[in-house]
């Protein structure tokens, strides 16, 4: 197999671990915020030296950076963080596997977004796929004890992380592009580290105004926090990797491995268990995973 389908399995590996992570955060210590900027405090300080170290052992000379290399990294940094804190809020409203596959419709979004900003389009058997999604997160979207089925919270938490993950996605792989580098390591480090600088001074900056003493809190939590910001480097760097290497619809559709080890934690290590109905969602949404796979 191809090196970017490798390191996006790892990539999908190590962000099904931050999740983890930062769903126990959000249960027992912090708020969204302190639990979504936690994985950024902790990462951006080891991804800006372990880049610095790369380029200096190689000799590697640093990249110039043009005015699109920081449109499209920082929109992928903002939409980062927003789809974060989506995904860490949507743990309040649903259980840990629901939640990641809510999660998952960035797939198909990323396909669509990845057309109209960088022109990577999709097969008519993409088409398939988002309908066949669509049909499994109309059931997902059903509130446990009843209510609105679209315009409910989880529903709005989780969609609006995919479209999120989507423009994140296509942020940095955009960004990736206009790096003028033969080391692939290069282009995905340099562009991992100013998107983790960026979003921690942003979220450090919003935490002040917004929720005093939560920095506070999450320096103190820094056991599980730092862990947070190891598998958030981890899985970054293989998503950045894999971005700089491949189309980023493509990455996204090889990253559904993640729903493999969500239900193995939700099951074995939150002790959740879904309904009928939610299984039935997620087996649509897996279906329209394969499909999309074909597509690609």
């Amino acid at each position: 197999m191809a090196l970017w389908i490798y390191v996006s399995i790892f990539a999908a590996f190590m962000q099904n671990l931050r999740f983890m992570l930062q769903k126990h955060l959000k249960a027992t210590k912090l708020s969204t915020g302190g639990a979504t900027f936690s994985r950024f405090l902790f990462s951006s300080p080891l991804v800006a030296l372990g880049i610095w170290a790369y380029m200096s052992v190689t000799n590697a000379p640093f990249p110039a950076l043009n005015g699109k290399f920081w449109a499209y990294a920082l929109s992928g940094g903002i939409g980062q963080i927003l789809a974060t804190a989506c995904v860490v809020a949507l743990f309040a409203e649903r259980n840990f596997a629901v939640g990641i596959v809510f999660k998952k419709t960035e797939v198909v979004l990323t396909a669509l977004l990845g057309l109209v900003v960088l022109g990577e389009g999709v097969s008519s058997l993409g088409v398939v796929a988002i309908v066949i999604g669509f049909a499994g997160v109309v059931l997902l979207s059903d509130p446990p004890k009843g209510g609105a089925r679209f315009f409910n919270k989880a529903a709005g938490f989780g969609l609006g992380s995919g479209l999120l993950f989507g423009v994140s996605a296509v942020g940095y792989r955009g960004a990736a592009l206009q790096i003028d580098s033969p080391d692939v390591i290069v282009r995905a480090g340099v562009s991992l580290a100013v998107a983790t600088a960026f979003q921690t001074l942003i979220m450090a900056v919003w935490l002040a105004w917004r929720d005093k003493g939560e920095i506070g809190r999450v320096i103190a939590s820094w056991r599980v926090s730092s862990l947070v910001g190891v598998t958030s480097m981890c899985g970054s760097f293989g998503w950045f990797v894999a971005f700089a290497l491949q189309n980023a619809a493509y990455v996204k559709a090889v990253g559904q491995v993640e729903l493999v080890f969500t239900f193995l934690a939700s099951y074995f290590i939150f002790k959740e268990r879904s309904t009928p109905k939610e299984l039935a969602g997620i087996a649509l949404i897996v279906v329209s995973i394969l499909v999309l796979v074909l597509a690609l």
